[in-house]
């Protein structure tokens, strides 16, 4: 069972700015995010139980909690890592489309499809993300700031414009809703990729008329 926010001492609310972590912490917390993502990977969103967190990635249990106060904040985090993990690879094979549209769209049926091979990884991850409250905003926001360096990347060109950038946040918006109506078998890939591929048009700029 986890620990109630009760329990702690933050009572579960937002936290205050961390400082930077060294080397020592930064290798544990990397343990942590490992560890929950194999746990995740096995046996999906239940099978990520502080407990056996700390076990897998040999840290305390009162340390974990130090580092994630909570199995929402973690998996959420574990989101933010697999999308940098993600961006890293998606750079090493550009998309070819000839529009930012095209790219943008690409890349993310590319992505959605390494998360579509491991299934329970990504049912945990976005559920945790639905549930996750403001107390999680830091882990939340770093989600939504990789997906977005994502999208921007396969933009490519010129510094996207302010229509742009809100097109960018609809497509960020459609691609989750996309993952989660997956996830729940009610949507299927090709309703997913019409669905992103009709958010994406909206990034590419309106041609003037004379």
């Amino acid at each position: 069972m986890e620990a109630s926010t009760a329990d702690r001492p933050d009572g579960g609310s937002a936290r205050p700015a961390a400082a930077p972590l060294t080397e020592r912490q930064e290798a544990r917390r990397r343990r942590i995010l490992e560890a929950s993502t194999e746990l995740a990977s096995r046996g999906g969103f239940d099978a990520v139980q502080m407990r056996e967190v700390a076990e897998l990635s040999q840290v305390a249990l009162g340390t974990l909690y130090r580092y994630f106060p909570s199995k929402i904040h973690l998996l959420v985090a574990t989101m933010g890592d697999q999308l940098e993990r993600m961006h890293g690879t998606l750079r090493k094979r550009p998309p070819t489309g000839g529009t930012p549209a095209q790219r943008v769209a690409e890349t993310l049926m590319r992505a959605f499809r390494a998360l579509q091979r491991d299934p329970l990884l990504a049912d945990a991850m976005v559920r945790a993300l639905i549930f996750a409250d403001r107390g999680a905003s830091a882990e939340v926001d770093l989600v939504y700031r990789r997906t977005t360096a994502i999208v921007l990347d396969a933009m490519g060109g010129p510094d996207p414009t302010p229509g742009q950038l809100a097109a960018v946040r609809v497509v960020e918006h459609t691609w989750h809703s996309a993952l989660i109506t997956w996830l729940s078998g009610r949507a299927s890939i090709d309703q997913v990729r019409a669905d992103v591929e009709t958010a994406c048009r909206l990034i590419d700029p309106v041609p003037a008329h004379d």
